[in-house]
């Protein structure tokens, strides 16, 4: 094909425009025909186009773009707000409900009632029963919108509430509330609002209803031995006081302190409460049981002013018996409504002290509580409801009252009074005995004195054990490898480090010498020759045989709180010297010392129970640390010693008497003492406690002797 130019190629060689769909159109000539283009010339310039169309078109469609978006904004500016998601508006509601400030959010209302005033009194009794504070309000769900005519809407709310009436259980329940949303007013977004009736607040609840709450109080356990015997139950007595609305109240004070006894201080003290007390106030001055012999009961009631109230508390079979450790029941104080959260309501009877407050709860027991829409009194002149002036109460929530739960004590009734008789005329000195079962552990008596004042010196009184700590030391010694028949030097006195240490005044010359049997020596309680052995003796090991025994070990079957000494690890020269015979920083209660006897006389180490185990639970009677068999026997022997020719010759005619040891430990500047005697009988291991005594042979055991005789 070269040299010849293309039939679809211009002569240039370049490709031509493609023809238009259909070919190309016959174009006619210009007027005059074609022009003659010269060779080798150019065309000449083709004519201008016409404009004036273009711009037209150009113009034109600028106008309605711009009439476009001015009314696209347009419409923009106007339109109407979207509706607001009721979600917020329902927690705002809920939130206002848990305050109790209703009328705080946007309410729709068809009455003049004041919302606020409504749920303060639905709820008044409801608040006054679980706490200001205590309710909640949340909202479980919000429907989806549901749009109407004009921009409204509408969506519905449920709101699901929760007030602890009890402990461990709530009055939980769920209201309705409709929202509506009114739409948009001056293209501002409108607010929901919800629906007020009543019914928000407790399901079906009328207008002019409320709840009523009433309590029912369960019946308080007994304390009782494990035979069933009662020893605390519900008693009939009178609450005796002063009625300002009778005539004589004014001298009712006066009069009362006369026929009751009371000392002056004690009358004062009654008129002041009753001068400061309001008009119509009822001041309590004493609870006396029913046929108390004590107090003139009828001789009260004759006075003018002066009211008995019937009522029933828990109280011991006797005024004093074991009060210390049985503790006391009262109306909650502030600081125990506090600390329960809402378990205990002011004016609630619960334990105060001892057994009664730790074992309050099982004792306590629970309320019932009864919840009741109680209906709206009729209008003045309006006609009542059907079925009664008021119309009929309906219940709304019920708890069934549980009653508190007995206490089962070892303590042994007749062991008690034994022990507290012992200790009667002791009126100016804290004193206590105890007793255990050394077989399975029991506490059978923890008496405290009348010079104890109501303090449980018993389980709780901590001091110096003196010599009967020396059943510990003899303990470490027989670990040690001394024996009954090995010999110690028992000298008049004895020096370590600076220190001077005697024996106590009267010690029989006949039990001294440089080697005197370690048999005699106990049972003479000779100081020097257990101090002569404190650089053969630990004071680590004075702390393991002592817990060995029981002392210093929790006493965790024990049931209530107790204290059991305490025996130092480490103790410098001297002080150590002192540990030796019980002084030093050896410290002990009449319970640990009881426990040291009774762990001789059982062969193994006793834990002290005071409180049988709840819920059917057994007791645990396994060993409790390392004592032996043939280590308490030994023991056994040597206390045996000290009644037939040492320091507990009192109790020689005892029956069944089976050792004893005796105590005697300064305090102070050294010229007072506090005086023990531990003894041990067939199955009965007891101390007597004196806080100021001569020796603990002459004091504490004239007192063990009457108390294990009865006589």
């Amino acid at each position: 094909m070269s040299g010849y130019p293309s039939p679809h190629l211009p002569a240039d060689g370049h490709a031509p425009v493609p023809p238009p769909p259909g070919g190309y159109a016959e174009v006619p000539p210009p007027p005059g025909g074609y022009a003659q283009i010269p060779p080798g010339g150019s065309p000449p310039p083709a004519a201008p186009a016409p404009r004036r169309k273009g711009r037209l078109a150009l113009i034109i469609g600028a106008v309605v773009v711009l009439l476009l978006v001015v009314g696209v904004g347009l419409w923009f500016l106007f339109r109407a707000p979207p509706i607001p998601d009721p979600e917020p508006a329902a927690e705002q509601l809920a939130a206002a409900l848990q305050e109790g400030k209703p009328a705080g959010v946007p309410l729709a209302m068809e009455t003049s009632a004041s919302p606020d005033e409504q749920y303060a009194q639905v709820f008044e009794q409801l608040l006054a029963t679980v706490g200001e504070d205590a309710g909640t309000v949340q909202v479980k769900s919000v429907t989806p919108v549901e749009e109407g005519d004009g921009g409204t809407a509408t969506a519905t709310a449920t709101l699901a509430w929760s007030w602890p009436v009890a402990t461990k259980e709530a009055w939980e329940y769920e209201t309705v509330a409709q929202l509506t949303y009114p739409g948009a007013t001056d293209g501002e977004a409108g607010q929901w609002e919800a629906g007020w009736s009543t019914g928000v607040l407790v399901p079906g609840l009328e207008a002019g209803e409320r709840l009523a709450v009433e309590r029912t109080e369960p019946a308080r356990g007994d304390i009782v031995t494990p035979t069933g015997e009662t020893i605390v139950g519900m008693t009939p007595v009178h609450r005796v006081g002063i009625d300002k609305t009778r005539p004589g109240w004014e001298t009712a004070a006066e009069q009362l302190g006369r026929v009751l006894k009371f000392d002056q201080a004690t009358t004062d003290r009654i008129a002041a409460q009753v001068a400061a007390a309001g008009d119509k106030a009822f001041i309590d001055v004493i609870t006396i049981r029913d046929n108390d012999s004590e107090y003139d009961f009828e001789g009260a009631m004759a006075i003018n002013g002066v009211v008995g109230i019937p009522d029933e508390l828990s109280l011991a079979r006797d005024r004093d018996f074991a009060r210390p450790l049985l503790g006391t029941v009262g109306e909650a104080t502030a600081e125990i409504v506090e600390e329960s959260k809402g378990t205990i309501k002011p004016g609630d009877m619960v334990g105060l002290s001892g057994l009664q407050a730790a074992h309050d709860e099982q004792l306590r027991g629970v309320p019932g509580l009864a919840v009741t829409i109680e209906p709206a009194e009729p209008a003045e002149g309006a006609e009542p409801a059907e079925g009664g002036e008021g119309g009929e109460s309906r219940e709304a929530f019920t708890i069934d009252k549980k009653d508190g739960e007995p206490l089962t004590i070892t303590l042994d009734p007749a062991t008690q009074v034994r022990a507290e008789a012992a200790l009667a005329d002791l009126d100016d000195l804290a004193s206590a005995i105890v007793a255990i079962k050394p077989s399975t552990g029991e506490v059978l008596a923890a008496a405290s004195g009348p010079g104890s004042e109501g303090y449980s010196t018993a389980t709780l009184g901590q001091y110096a054990p003196g010599s009967t700590f020396k059943i510990a030391t003899s303990l470490a010694m027989l670990r040690s490898g001394i024996t009954p028949d090995s010999p110690l030097p028992c000298t008049e006195s004895i020096d370590v480090e600076g220190r001077t240490f005697q024996n106590v005044p009267g010690y029989p010359a006949s039990a001294t010498g440089d080697a005197v049997p370690f048999r005699t020596v106990f049972a003479n309680s000779c100081n020097t020759a257990f101090i002569s052995q404190h650089q053969n003796i630990s004071q680590q090991q004075l702390h393991d045989a002592g817990a060995a025994l029981g002392l210093g070990v929790e006493a965790k079957a024990f049931g209530a709180g107790a204290a059991m000494g305490d025996v130092p690890a480490e103790a410098a020269a001297t002080e150590h010297a002192a540990s030796m015979i019980g002084q030093g920083k050896v410290l002990a209660t009449p319970l640990a010392m009881a426990t040291v006897a009774a762990s001789v006389s059982a062969g193994h180490t006793v834990s002290p129970r005071l409180v049988e185990p709840s819920g059917g639970k057994a007791a645990d009677k396994a060993p409790a640390g390392d004592l032996t068999t043939e280590e308490a026997a030994t023991l056994r022997d040597l206390m045996g010693g000290v009644v037939q020719e040492g320091s507990a010759t009192v109790l020689r005619d005892v029956p069944g008497i089976v050792g004893a040891k005796t105590g005697t430990a300064q305090f102070g500047d050294g010229s007072k003492a506090h005086v023990w005697m531990l003894a041990m009988t067939d199955d009965l291991a007891a101390v007597v406690f004196i806080e100021e005594g001569e020796l603990g042979s002459t004091t504490a055991g004239p007192v063990m002797h009457e108390f294990l005789t009865g006589s």
